[in-house]
Order: structure tokens, then sequence, then C-alpha cells
């Protein structure tokens, strides 16, 4: 795809952003566009969030459960960049009209205390660079219209990147077995889901090491400080204004978001 392109698309899905109006997806438009296309139209998308102002803050893992994958015919996760924009504080309400048509997934957040580059980045790398992990909520969203996505669409979209709410007991990971870990998700207080880490890719310290290597090979490293966000543990949840979900997960303590 050619450079116009790139900076067409990107530049459209930004609108969309803006304006809270979906477009037509993208692999409908472009037959043959790559994920290498839809990785740089991703990167035309970001840079226009940061020419207005924000930052970047960390990295979310998509499409890590096999459910999704074989949704999508792919047999490896995708990536997003979290921006400053993205981040909403525990109790804050989220007014469902500033998205188009969000979902909450539930997973554990891992914030680092030294950078990590792959490749050869393993699972005991990712728990020696992680200052603390916590159970956490990604409201995620899409601009491709009714979610009729493949891989590209969601990847161009920045990993249909909405927003993330942080929240429980900040752990060393070393202290809890996180691919066994339970993680309860209730919705308006009715149980909905209930899983283990092991669903992410056999643990979330797994899902980040895919992460560091993954993005080490294209010369991008996961830098201290910035918040991991390691791939959901529970089904989409469509949200509307009026819902509330909680999570609590095994020796992580819980978090809770709400919607207007």
């Amino acid at each position: 795809m050619n450079p116009d392109k790139i900076q067409q698309y990107g530049d459209e899905l930004y609108q969309a952003l803006l304006d809270r109006q979906p477009v037509e997806p993208l692999t409908d438009r472009e037959p043959s566009i790559t994920l290498d296309d839809a990785y740089r139209i991703q990167l035309r998308m970001i840079q226009r969030r940061l020419d207005a102002g924000e930052t970047v803050v960390g990295k979310k893992i998509g499409v890590t459960s096999q459910v999704v994958m074989d949704m999508l015919k792919v047999d490896q996760p995708d990536f997003g960049q979290l921006l400053s924009g993205m981040v909403v504080h525990e109790g804050e309400a989220i007014r469902v009209d500033t998205m188009i048509a969000p979902k909450a997934e539930a997973e554990v957040a891992f914030v680092l205390k030294s950078d990590l580059q792959g490749p050869g980045v393993t699972a005991a790398d990712v728990l020696r660079a992680t200052a603390f992990v916590m159970p956490c909520f990604e409201i995620v969203d899409s601009r491709i219209r009714d979610w009729k996505i493949k891989i590209q669409d969601t990847v161009a979209d920045n990993a249909s990147c909405g927003v993330l709410v942080l929240g429980g007991t900040r752990r060393d990971p070393r202290e809890v077995d996180l691919a066994l870990a339970g993680m309860v998700l209730e919705k308006n207080g009715e149980v909905i889901s209930t899983s283990t880490g092991a669903a992410v890719q056999g643990s979330p310290v797994n899902a980040v090491a895919w992460l560091a290597n993954t993005l080490g090979r294209l010369g991008i490293a996961l830098k201290a400080g910035e918040v991991i966000l390691s791939g959901s543990q529970s089904p989409l949840v469509p949200v509307k204004a009026g819902d509330s979900l909680h999570c609590s997960v095994g020796g992580l303590g819980s978090t809770s978001v709400r919607f207007i």
C-alpha cells in the first residue's frame, strides 16, 4: 500500500475517533491490505493523537484468546499503543457517548520498572522487569462500523483501543501465580464470567514476553514506567449507560467501572 493511502486511512480512523462516526471496513475497500500495511496505518493514527498533545503511556496486547483468534482467522495476538487520553481513574464514570460501540474486557495490567526489549525475552525477564501488577478494565471500541473486523481492520484501528481503568492492589508478580489466579467478572451484580490467567497464552506473563519479542524485532522496546495490558481474560461485554462492572482477581484485589 502506498504512503498516500496509509496516511489517508490513518487520518480517516483518527477523524472517526474524534467524530464518533464509524467507517466502513478497510478490508472491504482494500482486499489486499496486509498486516504490515495495517500497522503502518496504526502508526499514522497514533501520530495524529501525539500531534494533538497526547503521550504514549504503554502498550496493549489483543487477540490473545483462541476463540478470538479463530474468529479473526489468525494464529497470533496483535498489539496497540496506550495513550494518555485513554486513562480513566478508578471511580470516575465513563460516558458512553464519548465512544461508538464500547465493550469491556477484564485483564491484568503490568507496570514496568525497567526496559524490556526482545528478541530473547523470557517469562523470567518479564517478572524481573515488572514493578507491580493489578487488575484492570479495558473498554475497547471500534471505529469500524458494527465491529465488522478482520485482523487488519482492528490492527489499523490501534487494536480497537478505547479507554482503560486500573485498580486493585499493587502486587509483585513473583508473589502471585498469575496463570492460576482466578478472575471473576460481574455486570450489574451478576457473575458473567470466571477464568484464570492461563486463558491468556498460558499466562499473562507469557503474553508480555511475546509482546516484548515481537516489538523487539521492530526495534521497539517496552519502557520503564509503561503500562502493559496483557490481554483479556473475559468475553467482550457490551456496555451502555447505567451499567456497572466489577472484576476481582485472586491475590490482586478488584476494580470497578460504571457507565453514564
